[in-house]
């Protein structure tokens, strides 16, 4: 049985968020990809009281929850909830141009790690989403050859291929000026890059259950298409 493409991405085959070696976005002076650095002085202050999964205000971080990411939870939870919303997590999130990260994106990412369907994330999930975030931000380093900050047109296409995915180059444009930077080279910031491939994985593997024989196609009814957008796309 022959693989399916982007079966290679971050958290496929595995529970999301597997712990990749490193650090988390933002704790790499300097580099364009992840938020504010841990231990430093940014735009949410610093530690504050907060009932964070039964852990005493700033003091250690629950069991299996890393210490920086504990701290950086009571940084970015800045109504002191022991939750991180959507709007609190897109505060804390910025791409290379320093530019904050979509709302789609966020709500995204929220649905993905928020496993009692609150809208909301505690420690645990936020710990798990950072994981998940530092192997997206290693591969989009990976197929930013330019070292740019952004991915290209040309850079998407050969992030697609690697990837083990055909798509025409108009697929590519398409997708360019859908998430893309309005300019006269469009590109992708890191936000937009995980919306689209998670948008495409998912979309991939809904397919994949339509396609019994694995050859590429399948034959849909207007409601299977249906179905498929509603329960596969958030």
């Amino acid at each position: 049985m022959a693989a399916y493409p982007g079966q290679g991405f971050p958290g496929a085959g595995q529970a999301p968020g597997a712990p990749p070696p490193g650090a988390y976005p933002g704790a790499y002076p300097g580099a364009p990809y992840g938020g504010a650095p841990y231990g430093q002085p940014g735009p949410y202050g610093g530690p504050q009281p907060g009932p964070y999964g039964g852990a005493a205000p700033g003091g250690n971080a629950p069991p299996g929850v890393d210490p920086e990411a504990f701290s950086w939870f009571q940084a970015v939870d800045a109504d002191h909830s022991g939750y991180i919303s959507v709007k609190e997590l897109k505060q804390a999130l910025v791409n290379s141009n320093w530019s904050t990260f979509n709302d789609e994106t966020c709500l995204l990412m929220i649905n993905m790690f928020d496993k009692s369907r609150s809208g909301r994330m505690d420690i645990y999930s936020f710990s798990a989403l950072l994981r998940f975030l530092q192997q997206w931000r290693s591969l989009f380093q990976q197929y930013d050859r330019d070292q740019s900050g952004s991915i290209s047109f040309h850079e998407l296409q050969q992030a697609f291929t690697q990837m083990g995915y055909t798509l025409s180059p108009q697929f590519s444009q398409l997708l360019l000026a859908r998430y893309g930077q309005r300019s006269s080279s469009p590109s992708i910031q890191l936000d937009r890059f995980i919306h689209i491939c998670t948008q495409l994985q998912s979309s991939t593997e809904a397919f994949r259950e339509k396609d019994a024989g694995r050859v590429g196609s399948a034959r849909l009814s207007y409601e299977d298409f249906l179905t498929m957008v509603v329960t596969r796309m958030m």
